[in-house]
């Protein structure tokens, strides 16, 4: 059998493996084996902080709630239960925008929690 030295489906894999290393520090985008390891890793570390991200920013918005419903004499729980009490289905990406560039908005939604809790 003939021996294959397989050089342009190799060439062109390991070009895009040092694509991808493009701008790592030392020898980590010169040398395939190392770039490798790196692309790897940081696909990895870029699959799992794209999911990361998503709990992160919830975390953002619930903190940012809870900020502005205290300003509006409520905890966070209370107003998400008089909100739900109310069948005012508005997320917490919209809630936290709402608290910010629209605070007297706002104090009418915590007031229509406090209407529904009581």
């Amino acid at each position: 059998m003939a021996r294959v030295k397989g050089s342009t489906p190799t060439r062109t894999r390991r070009k895009r493996i040092l694509k991808a290393a493009s701008g790592y520090f030392g020898s980590k985008h010169l040398l395939y084996r190392t770039a490798h390891e790196q692309v790897m890793h940081s696909w990895k570390y870029a699959y799992i902080h794209r999911r990361e991200l998503k709990r992160e920013m919830r975390k953002l918005w619930i903190a940012r709630i809870n900020a502005a419903a205290r300003m509006n004499g409520m905890s966070y729980s209370q107003l998400m239960h008089g909100l739900k009490l109310a069948n005012v289905a508005v997320n917490r990406k919209m809630l936290s925008e709402i608290a910010i560039h629209n605070p007297e908005d706002f104090t009418k939604i915590c007031d229509t929690a406090k209407k529904a809790l009581a």
